[in-house]
């Protein structure tokens, strides 16, 4: 195994030691055992379908084929590995290994053609592709996901009620708070979140062209759909009825396509944080014997969430194309799927070190209030909104105008605000809403939107 100084891939370079969590889905090791899950389930229904040349498996053999799946190890995948140097057929080499398993057992020797009874590979990959993504989803990636999630949530109900100049198109505007912007994107997380768990996986394992072609010349008297329904939905995923020789992968497009979603909103709040720590609104807890800059010693570089940004854009350049590539087959098959899905897990990969990396980010942030503060106070003409707004509840002509002169590209003080309103003729209770009014306290109801985030 060479070093992971020379990987070609940073997966298995540079940040091997944090993919742990995702190799038992995505790995080679784990596509073969996902196969040998797959090929002993299908045994299994055969068995149950009332064939006199495949009576029900006795205890012994059940046993050793639930080892087989339970107990398989590196040596095992080494094995199959082995076997495929000689055959040159991935699938089929799980076949052999699992022939070559069960010869030792005695009650079973008569029944080892049923292993891949008329299956196509891709009866096999499809299925063990799908259980890879649903498996890595429920175990890996959702409670990361979820985790980001909380971390917005804690920030939104945390700063909820804590003032921010506002910026659209990068100039001063309407005050929000610091709890509300990360409260936007909690309930985009929600959303995306949501859509990606809800994504409902197919599976199909009905031989070359879609047809139980070979199944019915061989064994016309099973119900071969029932049959192959029970197996698919036993995995838990959803039964495909209708397929040319490869499950079309519409399923696996929608799951890419939902992870590239919430990875966009993701890409969003990193700049929108990066930006916040240029103006001062956040700070970075420092780590002892960490680094900013080769050459300027004074740095506290927004690292974790520019390495974010970087792998979510990694993440969904791969994603986009398996969403686009996977439901494209030539007639009823060819293989231009199966090599492209083996980067599923380099896809998966790069968007889980993005979300690691948001959260190393999010734990080092410390909000400066005073910064917020002093750059609200600095921002009087974002009041121009909310006394133009009264001048017009109130008849007085041409309000906007009256604004825009007063205020558009020079600022202006609070001295000068408020004589300027002073000089209204409005009701003078809503020129006293006015004269108390500041930048600070123009945030309508952003605090319990923050809150119900």
């Amino acid at each position: 195994m060479p070093s992971a100084l020379l990987s070609l891939s940073p997966l298995d370079g540079r940040y091997a030691a944090k993919l742990d969590a995702l190799r038992p889905y995505f790995s080679e090791f784990a596509l073969l055992h996902y196969r040998v899950k797959v090929e002993v389930a299908w045994l299994r229904a055969l068995a149950r379908a009332g064939l006199p040349e495949l009576p029900p498996l006795d205890a012994g053999v059940a046993a050793d084929l639930e080892a087989m799946v339970s107990s398989f190890d590196e040596a095992d995948a080494a094995r199959i590995k082995d076997i495929e140097r000689v055959t040159n057929h991935d699938v089929k080499a799980v076949e052999y290994f699992m022939k070559e398993r069960m010869a030792a057992c005695g009650a079973f020797a008569p029944a080892a053609e049923f292993i891949h009874f008329a299956c196509t590979s891709e009866d096999i990959n499809n299925l063990a592709w799908s259980t890879m993504a649903a498996d890595a989803r429920a175990h890996v990636l959702l409670p990361a996901m979820r985790a980001a999630l909380a971390a917005l949530r804690a920030l939104a109900h945390g700063e909820a009620d804590t003032p921010m100049l506002a910026r659209t198109h990068g100039q001063p505007a309407t005050p929000t708070t610091l709890g509300k912007e990360a409260g936007n994107v909690a309930r985009r997380l929600e959303r995306a979140i949501e859509r990606f768990a809800g994504v409902r996986l197919m599976g199909k394992i009905n031989g070359a062209t879609g047809n139980y072609n070979a199944h019915v010349i061989a064994c016309p008297e099973v119900d071969w759909e029932r049959l192959a329904r029970g197996v698919v939905e036993g995995m838990g995923l959803e039964f495909n009825s209708h397929t040319i020789q490869i499950e079309p992968h519409d399923t696996l497009a929608e799951y890419f396509d939902a992870m590239a979603r919430f990875n966009t909103i993701l890409v969003d709040w990193c700049r929108d944080v990066w930006g916040y720590i240029s103006l001062g609104y956040f700070r970075q807890r420092l780590k002892e014997g960490e680094v900013g800059s080769s050459t300027m010693p004074h740095k506290v570089n927004p690292i974790d969430f520019e390495n974010a940004e970087g792998n979510f854009g990694v993440a969904n350049a791969l994603l986009r194309h398996l969403a686009d590539k996977l439901p494209v087959s030539r007639w009823q098959r060819d293989l231009t799927d199966s090599t492209v899905l083996r980067n599923v897990g380099v896809a998966l990969g790069h968007g889980w070190l993005a979300l690691d990396s948001l959260a190393r980010g999010m734990g080092k942030l410390e909000v400066n209030h005073a910064r917020l503060a002093e750059d609200l106070e600095a921002n009087w003409e974002v009041l121009a909104e909310a006394v133009q707004t009264v001048m017009r509840r109130h008849g007085v002509e041409n309000p906007y105008e009256q604004l825009k002169a007063l205020t558009r590209g020079k600022g202006i003080s609070r001295e000068a605000l408020q004589s300027f309103i002073a000089g209204l003729a409005i009701p003078e209770a809503a020129k006293q809403r006015l004269m108390h009014l500041t930048p600070a306290t123009y945030i309508g109801r952003a605090g319990e939107l923050a809150r119900r985030a």
